[in-house]
């Protein structure tokens, strides 16, 4: 078990995007609607849909626009269909950026992405070019409230299926693999843990430190990728100064 989580202080602030409440209800939105394509719109049968709309929750996302998504996607209020698409590149100072979108008009979302990273000093890749520097992996985020030591949310982690845990003063990151990430959060979730943020994630193993002149077009490719509807995360290998977390 790690003590002390390198991947909470590199990984990219969501304050500007999360801080407009319609922007990240948006982004959820089109998850719920690939979830319900894919599963169904039961979340009991659906674990990828039950995931996402834990997620929405713990976003403060209302439970009326979590069922007009899921009757969206069902057809009942019509339909958009979204598809998945992965890009990766290097963004300025050779760091390595993968950014997930969920889009009905690849052309347009892949041109906007390449517009960000030429903008900023960086370069769009080819499939592979940069996520063999990542590992794939279920990061679930958890308040650390209740007075639990150290060692009790090891032991609780391990007992739930956990591979590793890495402990910060307010919170704690509990770390699977993909394929039981969602078995790990039920079991948390039953014993009453509450969650600041779980998902399937991009980890680097790495991590690369920018000049502050670097750090300044870094950030904006950031935040373009953040007012684009169609992305949904961004992951990257930047260690990011301390006000920008």
């Amino acid at each position: 078990m790690s003590g002390h989580s390198k991947w909470a202080n590199i990984k990219h602030k969501k304050g500007k995007s999360d801080a407009i409440r319609g922007k990240i209800f948006t982004k959820i939105g089109r998850e719920i609607a690939v979830a319900v394509k894919a599963g169904g719109p039961d979340p009991s049968i659906n674990s990828k849909l039950y995931d996402i709309i834990a997620k929405a929750k713990a976003n403060n996302m209302p439970n009326d626009n979590i069922q007009r998504s899921i009757k969206k996607a069902s057809g009942e209020l019509g339909n958009i269909n979204y598809e998945s698409m992965v890009y990766e590149g290097y963004g300025i100072g050779g760091s390595a950026v993968i950014v997930e979108t969920l889009t009905d008009n690849k052309n347009r979302t892949a041109g906007d992405v390449r517009c960000a990273f030429d903008k900023c000093g960086g370069s769009m890749g080819t499939t592979n070019c940069v996520s063999f520097m990542f590992d794939k992996k279920g990061v679930i985020a958890c308040n650390r409230d209740g007075g639990l030591s150290e060692d009790e949310i090891f032991e609780m982690a391990l007992e739930c299926g956990a591979d590793d845990v890495q402990v910060e003063d307010d919170m704690f990151e509990v770390l699977t693999t993909p394929a039981d990430f969602s078995a790990v959060r039920k079991a948390l979730e039953d014993r009453g843990v509450s969650f600041i943020n779980a998902e399937v994630e991009w980890v680097p193993q790495n991590t690369v430190v920018l000049t502050a002149e670097q750090m300044v077009k870094f950030e904006r490719m950031l935040d373009m990728f953040d007012d684009n509807d169609d992305v949904q995360n961004v992951y990257h290998n930047v260690e990011l100064p301390d006000d920008a977390e």
